[in-house]
């Protein structure tokens, strides 16, 4: 059963994506009718991020205190609202960007319960060996919806108007929310369908320690010199990430010159690669947990996934080749998501109980990262090109890997005051 709730937010995942990245396909479309330029386009999607962003913590603290359960399947009714709404602003009407950017704002807010409320869920449901795999697959979700999204969303754009795309997407999260409340629960034991035998095997692969139960203070959290150090990786990481999710298929279908269709196809490649790799890394961050050490396996495979990274996205932005670039280029997200899994194991692994108020800080700083580099990419391309604005995500993402250094996944949050070492215990045996 715990796979089958992890299979579900893989597809919530997918939504959520699906629900973003529509504006960045439609977006030559709206800025047709509303007389936009890519600045101002800029400035609706990091409206979206900042709302995102800034509720990503609050997200947290609600799943932690009423349960993933109903906090979610609340945000993707107020998420399917405000998708809506992002249909129905007039073209004519006077002040329509600041109406696009506040109903995107307030999209935001709701859909940022979905990564904390997973990784709650994570916490209370997946044995520890095994959260890097269930947060690959969760993960695998962002890649797939983004992937699937050029295409569906061109479909609808070119047979039914952009209005429509985004009143599918809607329809789409909430039939998904509606499914999600049906099934999940927030634990094990309150759920008929859960056998005693996987619920012994959830139980002993719980990391359990000297914990708190009630909620950790906001103030511990933020003096967490790994949760501030994870949460900088992660602004690094959302940087290079929402290149793809808000500029690619502009850069392929206006700056280099395909044509719609084709811009669709290879605006594709980035979130296949995001999707395998996302998975890939996290098998190969809980085999490594397993045989080496939980650093190697959680902060290495952080660490050099997104050097990787940032090889690939110096290489791509100068290939002079559109295809090749293309190809190149979504090198570098399937790079930057063999780390995925990695920011969220170890929030999970730290907080325990509080997994969905340490994520959604953590996750906070990744779509403060997404809001700057959805303004911010335009003008650097206006002012010093194309190249120079990937060039300036690589060497941020040098900086996210080299963070993860200083990272000790040992050093939990739950533990009692004066205790510097946090010990899981699985079964008996004892995890580094």
């Amino acid at each position: 059963m715990r796979w089958v709730l992890i299979f579900w937010m893989f597809v919530i995942s997918a939504v959520a994506y699906l629900d973003r990245v529509n504006i960045s396909i439609a977006g030559g479309f709206i800025e047709k009718e509303f007389g936009f330029d890519h600045i101002h386009l800029g400035w609706t999607i990091s409206a979206f991020l900042i709302g995102y962003a800034i509720s990503q913590a609050p997200g947290g603290r609600l799943a932690d205190r009423f349960g993933p359960r109903r906090i979610l399947a609340l945000g993707t009714i107020w998420w399917a609202i405000f998708t809506s709404l992002t249909a129905s602003v007039p073209g004519k009407l006077a002040g329509a960007l600041l109406v696009l950017m506040a109903v995107r704002f307030l999209l935001g807010v709701g859909e940022a319960v979905v990564y904390p409320s997973s990784n709650r869920l994570v916490a209370s449901w997946i044995p520890s060996q095994e959260r890097g795999m269930a947060n690959g697959l969760i993960f695998a979700g962002v890649g797939a919806g983004a992937g699937v999204t050029p295409p569906l969303i061109t479909y609808i754009l070119l047979h039914y108007g952009w209005r429509w795309s985004f009143w599918t997407s809607a329809i789409i999260g909430l039939a998904a929310g509606v499914v999600w409340f049906l099934l999940a629960r927030d634990k094990p034991e309150e759920h008929p369908w859960v056998k005693p035998e996987e619920a012994a095997h959830i139980r002993a692969g719980l990391p359990t320690a000297v914990a708190e139960k009630k909620p950790l203070a906001w103030g511990r959290i933020f003096a967490s010199r790994d949760v501030l150090a994870v949460t900088f990786s992660y602004f690094c990481y959302g940087y290079v990430a929402y290149i793809f999710f808000s500029w690619f298929f502009i850069y392929l279908s206006q700056v280099r010159g395909l044509n719609l269709k084709t811009s669709s196809y290879y605006s594709m490649l980035p979130f296949i690669a995001m999707a395998v790799c996302s998975t890939l890394g996290g098998w190969v961050s809980d085999a490594l947990t397993r045989t080496v050490s939980k650093r190697i396996g959680r902060c290495g495979v952080a660490c050099a996934g997104m050097l990787l990274c940032t090889v690939f996205l110096a290489l791509g932005s100068y290939a002079a080749d559109v295809r090749l670039a293309s190809v190149v280029l979504a090198g570098g997200a399937g790079a930057l998501y063999l780390s995925q899994s990695s920011f969220w194991s170890v929030t999970s692994e730290m907080a325990g109980a509080s997994a969905g108020s340490v994520s959604g800080v953590m996750n906070m700083g990744n779509q403060i990262g997404g809001a700057v580099t959805a303004s911010l990419t335009p003008v650097i391309a206006k002012h010093f090109g194309w190249e120079t604005s990937f060039f300036v995500a690589a060497g941020l993402c040098a900086i996210g890997a080299l963070l993860w250094l200083g990272v000790d996944v040992d050093r939990g949050l739950a533990q009692l005051s004066g205790n510097s070492n946090l010990t899981f215990k699985t079964s008996g045996a004892q995890h580094d």
